[in-house]
């Protein structure tokens, strides 16, 4: 699926195409001022030449020979200049023979205007061309002046040249101009998406209200949309705890009861399962609501080695090593977007039941990847079969028997990972051989 082009790419092309648009018809337009400027002056003898003709016309339509004046140029053969007069029966020219010609516009017997035209001497030579016709008793005679065309395109390609350089500083000067434009004037936009996620990290409440006029709205719609939600998780919360105080009563009190009438030992363990059940849910629900608000923030240093140090003392009879394996664990100032005592909740029960598995060593390992924190929690245990990995995290589900516990340790870990926009991986470990957990978090501030 091609990709939508941003603003900055979209304001960009629409002003090339635009700033393309209007140089080629500058250029254009442009040329051709310069051309009628450069040919004024070529005119300008030229039309003297054919009024010096005109003169010298007889009321048939013949020329006087005495009357004929020939203008500088026009009388050397081969240089591209001379005139022709064409009567009907009869022609007279000087000059460079003309092969032929043609006229920007037909002229017509009545016509005394000037017309321009293009032709060919008989040597090949383009040459630039004045014309009239003129009416006689004897018939239409038309009269020509000409010159080579290279005096008009030897300037005219020079002034060209000038002027590509010229449009081509102004097309990079506009280029830069329009990036500096954007750059500017798309800068609020940044500061508005730095500003979102200074919250969901967790650093702000709202979008500040100092930003431009056409900024305003959506500022103060997405700003009443947080105050909104901030309710809205207020009272999720406020129901959470309501509902927890709800059932945790009665389940206490049915327990003490069956405790005094001396009832099965697999009662009791119903509602003890029972009551595991409702504060796995509940704690989904207060989780979701944490996470919801988008505010944690954990930082990771310092945490890890505390619950190593921890579970190292549980453990000591075992024999079992907790250690780290290097990585940002120890480095101050990276966190991730997790409540703490979720986090230490998450990661406990990650590293305990590695504990639990292990023959002699438990290996923890952070890694940051971009804006997500990756921690590897290894143990030298049997490991899991593939059919068991996706069984394991699945609330209620133990595939040691054996071991005490409920089997949530592993599910409540998975939701409260996805919950905060993370993963869950199980797989084997290379180093170890027993189980690797591995835990992508989002990087916070």
């Amino acid at each position: 699926m091609i990709r939508r082009l941003s603003l900055h790419a979209r304001l960009i092309l629409l002003a090339a195409a635009t700033g393309i648009a209007i140089l080629i018809f500058a250029s254009i337009a442009i040329s051709g001022v310069l051309e009628r400027f450069v040919m004024v002056g070529v005119d300008q003898t030229l039309d003297t030449q054919i009024g010096v003709l005109e003169r010298a016309l007889e009321p048939d339509g013949s020329v006087a020979q005495d009357r004929i004046l020939s203008l500088s140029n026009f009388d050397q053969r081969g240089s591209g200049w001379g005139w022709l007069v064409r009567g009907e029966r009869r022609q007279w020219s000087s000059g460079s023979g003309l092969q032929a010609f043609r006229t920007r516009r037909e002229m017509r017997h009545s016509d005394t205007a000037i017309a321009g035209g293009r032709g060919r001497t008989d040597d090949g030579r383009a040459v630039h061309l004045r014309a009239r016709k003129v009416a006689t008793a004897g018939g239409p005679v038309t009269i020509i002046a000409f010159a080579p065309r290279e005096l008009i395109d030897r300037p005219l390609d020079a002034a060209r040249g000038t002027l590509l350089v010229s449009l081509a500083l102004i097309a990079l000067a506009l280029v830069a101009g329009t990036l500096a434009q954007l750059r500017y004037g798309l800068q609020p936009l940044r500061r508005l998406g730095s500003a979102v996620a200074r919250i969901r990290s967790g650093e702000a409440d709202t979008l500040p209200a100092d930003q431009p006029r056409e900024l305003l709205p959506l500022v103060d719609e997405v700003n009443g949309l947080i105050d909104q939600n901030r309710t809205s998780l207020e009272q999720a919360r406020r129901h959470v705890a309501n509902l927890a105080h709800g059932l945790k009563t009665p389940l206490a009190t049915l327990s003490l009861r069956l405790a005094r009438e001396n009832a099965s030992t697999e009662a009791l363990k119903l509602v003890e399962e029972l009551d595991q059940r409702i504060a796995h849910h509940l704690k989904r629900a207060r989780i979701g609501a944490h996470a919801a608000s988008g505010r944690a923030r954990t930082e990771i240093a310092g945490v890890i080695d505390d619950m190593l140090g921890t579970l190292q003392q549980i453990h000591r009879a075992s024999g079992i090593t907790f250690q780290r394996a290097g990585g940002l664990a120890g480095a101050p100032g990276y966190a991730v977007a997790v409540e703490q005592r979720d986090f230490e909740e998450l990661l406990g029960n990650v590293i305990d039941n590695a504990g639990r598995h292990a023959r002699s060593e438990v290996r923890v390992a952070v890694e940051q990847a971009g804006p997500r924190i990756v921690i590897a929690v290894e143990d030298d245990g049997p490991g899991m079969a593939d059919a068991d990995i996706a069984r394991v995290v699945e609330a209620g589900v133990r595939l040691d028997e054996s071991l005490p516990g409920f089997g949530f340790g592993l599910a409540i870990t998975t939701e409260l990972v996805q919950l905060y926009g993370g993963a869950l991986e199980i797989t084997r470990s290379v180093d170890l051989g027993g189980a690797c957990v591995t835990i992508t978090l989002p990087r916070t501030r």
